[in-house]
């Protein structure tokens, strides 16, 4: 009776192993953007998609201004140098699931309540120009793992407790 839950960004990849094989096979200053949407990588069509905007591409690329700018990348260093030529598209593709564990009159009377998460995160990021791929990279977390927990002494109450406790700190 307790409640569950789960959270996706739509993708085709059932794991976070599937998604970085599959970016894997992005190769730089060959793979295009067709290439790419074939891959199930899509620049155009696909949800959460974030397009890194050209001032925040370089303090991305290029973390570090004691790093010298001979020792990047060579994408890293081409995508810098062609200025707006160049877009960098982070993907973010997750899969999560929640349960609730303990007793239902604790979590339900909101006295106690704990939820299990479990899942994965892969973030893909590619810098693209005219077409072509110059540079890709990708992390995350393959395996989510985590346990949330909530206590409240005052159970239903405890809404009302915190509001009054704001007043009073007003």
């Amino acid at each position: 009776m307790l409640p569950r839950g789960n959270s996706e960004g739509p993708s085709q990849f059932d794991s976070f192993e599937a998604a970085a094989a599959a970016f894997d096979k992005i190769v730089s200053h060959r793979t295009t953007v067709e290439e790419l949407k074939s891959l199930g990588f899509d620049l155009r069509a696909s949800s959460n998609l974030t397009v890194i905007p050209y001032p925040q591409l370089t303090a991305r690329l290029s973390p570090d201004p004691g790093v010298p700018f001979e020792t990047l990348d060579p994408g890293i260093r081409e995508c810098i140098l062609a200025h707006q030529g160049c877009q960098a598209y982070e993907f973010h593709l997750a899969r999560e699931t929640s349960h609730h564990e303990g007793g239902f009159f604790l979590d339900f009377l909101n006295f106690r309540r704990t939820i299990r998460v479990s899942g994965w995160r892969f973030n893909g990021l590619v810098a693209v120009r005219d077409g072509v791929v110059l540079f890709r990279s990708y992390g995350g977390e393959p395996r989510n793992d985590r346990t949330e927990r909530q206590v409240n002494p005052l159970g239903p109450l405890q809404p009302a407790g915190e509001a009054v406790g704001g007043l009073v700190m007003h």
